[in-house]
Parts: C-alpha cells; structure tokens; sequence
C-alpha cells in the first residue's frame, strides 16, 4: 500500500492528465457491472440441460458439419417434433 504522501503524489498526476479526467455523473450512472456483460445473451427460450447417448453414427455425423453441430442437431430434432405433432403423433416411434 502506498504512504500517504505517496497516494497524493498518485492523484495529483491522475488529476494533471489531461486523457485520465474524472468521469462525469451521466458517464458514471450509465455504468453497468461487468457481471452483467460476461456470457452468452439469455435465451428467450431456455433449453433443458441433460445427459444423452447417442449412436457414435450421430454423433460423428453431427460433429462433421463443424462448430455449431449441436445447434444443428437440436434444429434437426425440433423438425422432427413440429413435423410428428403436426401429423398426431402420440410421441412414440
């Protein structure tokens, strides 16, 4: 930690830098936590994590078509859903 006579020399040359002004009461109110910023956008529609097993065939077909395969892959099961609830399908196979 610096002395007391240290930490005024410190902001007696933040102060005299013209590029290190203070921040104005707008620039400080319009501040948002960095907590906030970190991660992925939210979903409108959350997804449900859980552990499956697929066919090695499925999985490596999939992971073949590059980044983004398990997007892919949820894309290609929700087709499936729409496409079978539209026919009344019961859920079975």
């Amino acid at each position: 930690m610096p002395s007391l006579e240290e930490d005024e020399a410190i902001r007696a040359a933040a102060v005299s830098d013209p590029d290190a002004l203070p921040l104005t009461a707008e620039q400080l109110k319009a501040m948002v936590p960095l907590k906030s910023l970190r991660g992925r956008p939210r979903s409108a529609s959350k997804k449900v994590l859980l552990s499956v097993r697929y066919s090695p065939e499925v999985v490596a077909y999939f992971k073949a078509t590059g980044d983004g395969w398990q997007s892919r892959m949820d894309s290609v099961l929700r087709e499936y859903v729409e496409h079978h609830s539209k026919a009344g399908c019961t859920g079975s196979l």
